[in-house]
């Protein structure tokens, strides 16, 4: 069959045949480019990666054997066995989720680990509770956009999209951001950031950034604001002062996908699912030609501004 594979740690992969994979399988109709994939490939989790050449891919959506279409997610999937990005995928251990019927399967695969990202921890970790003042960090990737109107759709007062691109942002102000920060363009995040809600700050700030604008908004944050943290794009590390968070009463969590039981995982898959069927949420997939993964997974590495799912 034919398969991505990595050869090398560290090495772009290469389209190629590949053994086709045993027990029970799925035939792939798209697998979705993550970050996750390409920290995999550098050998920097602590899970470390499969045993080479392996096939990546932390995620898909395929069709089983009596047919049904389905997303696949979690356990050894990418991370220590072989993954998805190839015609046909064993499930091992992974979770088993049922695509909801009227999903374009390439949208549905990229909904599943990055669109996760932008909804659970507004929907599941912290929920909004309806009038909230919620800055979006990292807001003009995929994640981000979606976190924009997930913040919208599930009750928040106002929502500031905080970014690099100008065409990202443009593109969260039409989704429903109240307002635009540029990151690389502030002389002063922390006032920016308190500027965009009027002076008061966030509430609730949802960061896929960490690092330097994660320390910005909790100097900016309002008292008792809460900040969930599912990233480190800007930075592994952040300064962040300890009287702001303890005279502002902060609650500042931590989020992955991967904590969820597959119910819970199940139902907030669906439901997302069903808001972008729905036409509630706006997701925007490139659909890559499996043969072409070298170019994809060195666009991911650089930056896409758009999810990439290969299409075997």
């Amino acid at each position: 069959m034919r398969a991505a594979l990595i050869r090398e740690v560290g090495a772009l992969p290469e389209a190629g045949d590949a053994d086709a994979p045993e027990g029970e399988t799925i035939d792939v109709v798209a697998a979705p480019l993550n970050p996750i994939d390409l920290a995999v490939s550098r050998g920097i989790l602590a899970t470390g990666h499969p045993p080479l050449p392996y096939v990546p891919g932390c995620e898909g959506v395929g069709r089983t054997s009596d047919g049904r279409l389905v997303w696949v997610f979690g356990g050894t999937l990418g991370r220590t066995t072989n993954g998805t990005m190839a015609e046909r995928a064993a499930v091992g251990d992974a979770f088993v989720i049922e695509v909801p019927e009227g999903a374009d399967p390439a949208v549905a695969a990229g909904l599943g680990i990055a669109g996760l990202a932008g909804w659970l921890p507004l929907a599941w970790r912290a929920p909004l509770e309806g009038g909230e003042d919620v800055l979006v960090l990292g807001a003009t990737g995929s994640v981000g956009l979606v976190a924009v109107q997930a913040a919208k759709l599930l009750g928040a007062r106002r929502v500031v999209a905080a970014g690099r691109s100008p065409e990202g942002l443009e593109r969260a102000a039409s989704l429903g951001a109240d307002a635009t920060v540029r990151l690389d363009e502030a002389d002063d995040l922390v006032a920016a950031f308190k500027d965009a809600f009027g002076g008061a700050g966030p509430s609730y700030v949802f960061d896929p950034l960490w690092g330097a604008p994660a320390a910005a908004a909790v100097q900016a944050a309002a008292p008792r604001a809460t900040l969930v943290n599912l990233g480190q794009s800007a930075g592994a590390t952040s300064e962040l002062a300890s009287a702001a968070v303890r005279f502002k009463n902060l609650s500042i969590l931590g989020h992955t996908n991967f904590a969820l039981a597959e119910d819970e995982l199940a139902d907030h898959y669906r439901r997302l699912v069903g808001h972008v069927v729905a036409g509630d949420i706006a997701f925007d997939v490139e659909r890559v030609p499996l043969d072409d993964v070298a170019s994809a997974w060195q666009r991911q590495a650089e930056g896409a501004g758009t999810k990439l799912v290969l299409v075997p």
